[in-house]
């Protein structure tokens, strides 16, 4: 009777995953984070123009999702299904905030966030240091950098984006994003 609840209870979530829009294969990764959002625990992997595989080699899409672009960005997260979004700076900071802060508003210049945050940290977010894609197609900072979009524009033709730096150990935002350059993407849900 116990084997037959789960098997019908990963059914459920299986359909329940499907319907939500994940049309790459792979089921969402998400947790209820202590902002007492939704976020998914897993980089963006669904095929939307213009987004960009690492190297354009699919291996490394599996390993650390697809490079988007910052109007792919929101319309990769809302391809989840209803409610899920690209978080906004704000939605950011509030999440760092619960492990210790951001490089500018923290004590420790943002370590505690990024070894909370990072991949195998506390808070089982597991953000990877996808590297970015410029604007004129070069790939570069994979393994150095983790770089996610905000829906929080900074000027016309830039965006924040939060920053996993390997080399400070440390989590830091970032207002000048060319909204032409291709990095990763992290959703939410209220």
């Amino acid at each position: 009777m116990r084997m037959r609840i789960r098997a019908i209870g990963l059914s459920l979530a299986c359909c329940v995953l499907a319907a939500a829009g994940f049309l790459s294969g792979s089921a969402i990764e998400q947790r209820r984070m202590p902002d007492g959002k939704q976020w998914t625990t897993a980089n963006l992997d669904v095929f939307i123009r213009p987004s960009y595989c690492y190297d354009d080699s699919d291996a490394q899409c599996r390993r650390y999702g697809r490079l988007y672009t910052w109007q792919a960005a929101q319309d990769g997260c809302r391809t989840l299904g209803d409610g899920w979004r690209l978080p906004t700076e704000e939605d950011w900071r509030r999440l760092a905030k619960f492990y210790g802060g951001i490089s500018d508003d923290s004590t420790d210049g943002g370590t505690a966030a990024y070894a909370a945050l990072v991949s195998g940290g506390i808070s089982a977010f597991d953000a990877v240091l996808g590297g970015n894609r410029t604007n004129d197609g070069r790939y570069e900072r994979l393994d150095a950098h983790g770089f996610y979009w905000t829906a929080s524009e900074s000027e016309p033709g830039s965006a924040w984006f939060y920053n996993f730096g390997k080399g400070g150990l440390a989590l830091h935002r970032q207002r000048e994003g060319d909204k032409r350059m291709a990095v990763s993407v992290r959703c939410v849900k209220d």
